[in-house]
């Protein structure tokens, strides 16, 4: 054995280099805000069984997937489920199962790993709420069973409808026309009716509540099927007949569209309006299998990633089952489309009334699927009477009801009519959903008024649509099939808003439809051609499906006026073509081309001076779904998510029109904040964002305050870890606890971005009415400022808390003491920049608005944009002597039970900026930053490897914040060099101090290692010399 005794030098050496390499790598152990770890409320019962929907790659029959799942797993804890119903004799690519949730996770792995398995999923419930009665899937703030869906039409008309905009009402009491018409009538459907077109031999699904068997009103029910747990078949609610009634009904009173139409029943609905996921699959199966025509769904929820329920609609048309749906019930608001109306291969319906009125009740667009990709589609695709419409009753006699749920059944209707008029031999040849949607969008009849996200094409035209029909020849189009910016209002918001050089891209998304087949291909890029030399001046990129399948595709306009357009002012022209290509029909050789053309008319102005062009960051915007993002007023009850896009041109379109009435010109920016240039920007608009920041964010942020003389306007919303624990449900559905992802806003990530400008805000949801420079305005669920430097304007006024921790004080409050004046607003020269800061965005949000603040935002814009002071906010009576100053342990905490990475763009992502920024810097990291592809991570949260692409670094685990110097805390952020508030300074002791104790401890040790290398030379010398003597 060789013993080696250390030196007390080596030692030395040793303990300083594993110093050294330690504080290199070290990592501070504390967050600049405490962390809270929540207590789940209420415990997960083991023993329960869930439903789960496991879809297979193939299908088969159920008996053989029931016995792969039994002979490959080794787990127990599972049990098939048989579904007895009409689609059992049938092959299928799905089955039911009861897991136990003790094993529940591991089991579904193990499930998902067979190589026949496409995936799991909770067999999901679907709830209808009624119209008039307190409908949707949440009252009180609580949740009705059965999965989240938003009000539907079937109650009797009330002629009252309570407006999005305020608590008032909206009467309808005054009947629009002397008597009720017959709603066929209005069509001209008897002209087809006379041409001998009736419906006959045309197979309509009615995916509803069931009909009664010997119903008078109808001449030819074929079939009823029921695919729920109720042992019925009939209609005990009267929505179904009702709906079948407008279809195909033959009473006198109350006829329908298409009297011969063959009518197939499917009960989907029980009696308490529940239904399930797999019910409908089941459902869905049968009528593949069965060779529907049409199919009508009067149902429609927020949920677009029910994924099995998603793809199993794209199945249907893929089909050649023409799919009619209901757009919603959640008008007037915007970006509240339904699904599954809102996908591009179904026909999704709005209602009007008969004076050709937008009704209130219509949900608006755009779809909100591409938001955070870049821009929505058009929808819906056309509009049809949807109030005061006749139909039948349960057993006999007719009523009237409203709702786009009737405005549905009068376009399958419609299309039943129109299926009846092509010879039955050659209707698949010439019939799909394409080609019937081109026939009724083309033979609309646009409305004078709403814009094209509110009545898509227009109002259903059934004789031009037949006129369109008879001549048809396969083909391919785009929908809609020209953008003019001189058309307003239907060209909104893109007529509100002219193009000019320098502005970030404007996105147009819009539809290709192909009526040549099933699946299209795109081979080449689309192509712009100007009308004339002033064209040229317009740059476009397209992003596209190079696949178009089932059907439809897309198609997004990038459009960018170059800078040699600066000063150019007048009309652009001219038409974008692609050619798409679908492979021959039975019978043919050639492959089926079609070019399709898109007519443009812009609208272009010379460059706006700075100080007018407000950014508004869409980047940091997170919505249901896929994550619980709660609402921003609590005081709203019945609406618990927040689901309406919260977009310029969706929930804050209101806000949008007015500040373009006030000379603003507003641009969107979905990319991070360092894919902009802010010396092209007067101020930028941060309102109601949940989303975390990347590092480099933050300090450009800072940099384009301080020195490139940005302004920074920042909206707000409440953020109390307590009250989201305490709007935790237990999901009877999915067998799980939903719990908030964050609050109305994510405040400790605004007060990251924040921090440099010693600004931050409470926990605290303050609720009140408040007026301000003589504008009356409501607190709603807000936050308050706890941090702001000296010299800074803070406005504050008496408001209740009613947070969890607020609670001690509002009892103390009604005993009759005062309450205390909290800090809401406050404004704030910083460097070359102006700052405004807003604890609450519900002002301008048009979901829930009680009162609006665009008064206030237009002087908060003026301001940051062009330093203009009004003399109410900048009063003296409210600058600060002393700063607002909260410690750190004191701020908003964020949640640690949550992973956020799930629903954030930014955790454990790449800093990109993407195709929604300006041309010159996508796929890149944007402006004046050299740093390559740093991820951001939340303490406790591991980063997720993304690999070492081109945009990756070595060290992505690491997301430093810049150190700040700190003075005391009573003249925190006090003057110095910035006027009235001293901006930290970046220290580079950070990494430099480590890197020069790691450098010195190496030379330390390499140098001692050499002294003993040569004593050891010696030694072996001397002890040579000694053994030759």
């Amino acid at each position: 054995m060789i013993i080696i005794q250390l030196s007390f030098p080596l030692k030395s050496a040793f303990f300083v280099t594993f110093l050294s390499v330690s504080l290199f790598h070290f990592k501070p152990l504390f967050s600049p805000t405490r962390k809270q770890t929540l207590t789940h409320y209420g415990s997960n019962n083991l023993t329960v069984r869930n439903n789960y929907i496991i879809r297979f790659t193939d299908y088969k029959p159920a008996s053989d997937h029931r016995s792969y799942l039994e002979s490959n797993l080794r787990s127990d804890g599972w049990e098939w489920i048989e579904r007895r119903n009409a689609a059992a004799k049938f092959p299928t690519d799905f089955g039911l199962v009861s897991i136990e949730g003790s094993v529940k996770e591991a089991l579904i792995e193990e499930i998902e790993r067979l190589g026949f398995v496409k995936d799991v999923n909770v067999d999901l419930s679907y709830n209808r709420g009624l119209l008039g009665a307190g409908g949707g899937a949440f009252e009180n703030g609580r949740k009705r069973p059965g999965k989240i869906f938003t009000s539907m039409s079937f109650s009797e008309e009330k002629h009252c409808h309570v407006s999005g905009l305020s608590n008032s009402s909206i009467n309808w009491s005054r009947h629009l026309l002397s008597q009720r018409s017959q709603v066929t009538s209005l069509f001209g459907a008897d002209a087809l009716w006379r041409k001998g077109y009736t419906g006959a031999k045309v197979k309509m699904a009615i995916f509803d509540t069931g009909i009664r068997a010997d119903h008078p009103h109808f001449r030819n029910i074929k079939e009823r099927t029921n695919w729920t747990n109720e042992d019925t078949l009939n209609d005990n609610l009267g929505h179904g007949t009702f709906v079948a009634g407008v279809i195909a009904g033959e009473d006198a009173e109350c006829l329908g569209f298409a009297p011969d139409t063959e009518i197939y029943a499917f009960r989907v609905f029980t009696d308490a309006q529940v239904s399930y996921t797999s019910w409908f699959l089941d459902a869905f199966n049968y009528a593949i299998a069965t060779n529907m025509d049409v199919l009508n769904l009067s149902i429609g929820g927020p949920d677009y990633l029910d994924l099995p329920f998603v793809e199993k609609v794209w199945e249907i048309t893929a089909n050649n089952i023409i799919m009619v749906s209901a757009i919603g019930n959640d008008g007037p608001l915007y970006g509240t489309l339904n699904n599954p109306a809102d996908q591009s291969d179904v026909i999704g319906v709005g209602g009007i009334d008969y004076s050709d009125h937008i009704a209130s009740f219509s949900s608006r667009g755009m779809s909100t699927w591409e938001i955070p990709h870049g821009y929505g589609r058009v929808k819906p695709d056309v509009v049809a009477y949807g109030r005061e419409i006749m139909g039948s009753k349960i057993s006999t006699g007719c009523k009237s009801l409203s709702g786009t749920s009737v405005a549905s059944p009068v376009v399958a209707g419609v299309v039943c009519l129109l299926v009846s008029i092509i010879p039955e031999n050659k209707r698949k040849e010439i019939l799909n959903p394409a080609s019937m949607k081109q026939a009724l969008v083309e033979g609309a009849a646009k409305l004078t008024g709403p814009n094209m996200y509110e009545q898509g094409a227009g109002r259903v035209d059934l004789l031009e649509s037949y006129e369109i029909l008879k001549s048809y020849q396969p083909r391919a189009s785009i929908f809609p099939s020209v953008l003019d910016y001189t058309d307003c209002p239907y060209s909104w918001p893109f007529c509100l808003q002219p193009l000019y050089a320098g502005a970030m891209p404007v996105i147009f998304n819009a539809t290709v439809l192909n009526g040549m087949g099933v699946i299209g291909y795109v081979h080449s890029p689309p192509i712009w051609h100007p009308s004339n030399e002033e064209g040229n001046l317009l740059s476009i990129r397209f992003t596209y499906s190079e696949v178009i399948w089932p059907w439809t595709g897309y198609l997004a306009l990038h459009m960018q006026i170059k800078e040699e357009g600066a000063h150019f002012s007048g009309v652009i022209e001219g038409n974008v073509t692609v050619r798409v290509h679908s492979p021959p029909a039975q019978g043919e050789r050639a492959v089926r081309t079609s070019t399709c053309v898109l007519k443009l008319k812009l609208n272009v102005v010379p460059t706006p001076p700075r100080s007018k062009r407000v950014l508004w960051d869409q980047f940091h915007s997170i919505k249901y779904p896929p994550g619980y993002i709660p609402r921003d007023s609590l005081d709203v009850r019945n609406d618990i998510l927040d689901w309406h896009g919260d977009h310029l041109h969706t929930n804050f379109h209101i806000m949008f029109n007015m500040l373009r009435d006030a000379g603003y010109y507003i641009e969107t920016l979905g990319s991070p904040l360092t894919c902009f240039d802010a010396s092209q920007y007067g101020t930028l608009l941060m309102v109601d964002l949940e989303d975390e920041y990347f590092q480099e964010e933050i300090e450009k942020l800072r940099d384009d305050v301080i020195n490139t003389g940005l302004g920074l306007a920042v909206f707000a919303e409440w953020y109390n870890v307590d009250t989201m624990v305490k709007m935790r449900f237990f999901d009877d559905n999915t067998r799980s606890w939903w719990t908030p992802v964050t609050g109305g806003a994510n405040i400790p990530a605004l007060n990251d971005l924040l921090a440099p400008f010693g600004i931050a805000f409470g926990d605290k949801i303050l609720n009140g009415d408040f007026s301000i420079d003589d504008e009356q305005s409501r607190y709603a669920s807000g936050a308050d400022i706890v941090r702001f430097p000296r010299g800074g304007y803070v406005h504050s006024f008496p408001f209740l808390d009613s947070s969890e921790s607020g609670a001690t004080q509002n009892l103390l409050l009604n005993s009759g003491m005062n309450k205390a004046d909290s800090p809401i607003l406050g404004l704030l020269e910083v460097g070359e920049g102006r700052i405004a800061v807003y604890g609450d965005s519900n002002c301008l949000d048009s979901s829930h608005m009680v009162t609006n603040c665009y008064r206030l935002l237009r002087k908060i814009l003026d301001f940051t944009g062009s330093n203009i002071k009004d003399p109410v906010l900048f009063s003296k009576s409210v600058k600060q002597d002393m700063p607002l100053y909260e410690d750190d342990n004191h701020l908003s905490s964020r949640r640690t039970d949550v992973n956020f990475s799930v629903y954030s763009a930014v955790l454990g992502k790449d800093l990109i900026c993407r195709t929604d920024s300006r041309f010159e810097v996508w796929g890149t990291k944007g402006y004046n930053l050299h740093i390559r592809g740093r991820n951001r991570k939340l303490p406790g949260y591991h980063v997720i490897d993304l690999g070492r692409g081109l945009n990756s670094t070595i060290d992505t685990s690491n997301s430093r914040r810049p150190k700040f110097t700190e003075k005391n805390k009573g003249d925190y952020f006090g003057n110095r060099y910035l006027g009235e508030l001293d901006v930290p300074e970046l220290v580079a002791s950070q990494w430099l101090v480590p890197a020069v104790i790691a450098i010195t401890g190496f030379v330390l040790f390499f140098s001692i290692w050499r002294i003993r290398q040569k004593r050891r030379r010696r030694r072996r010398s001397m002890s040579g010399r000694l053994a030759n003597l």
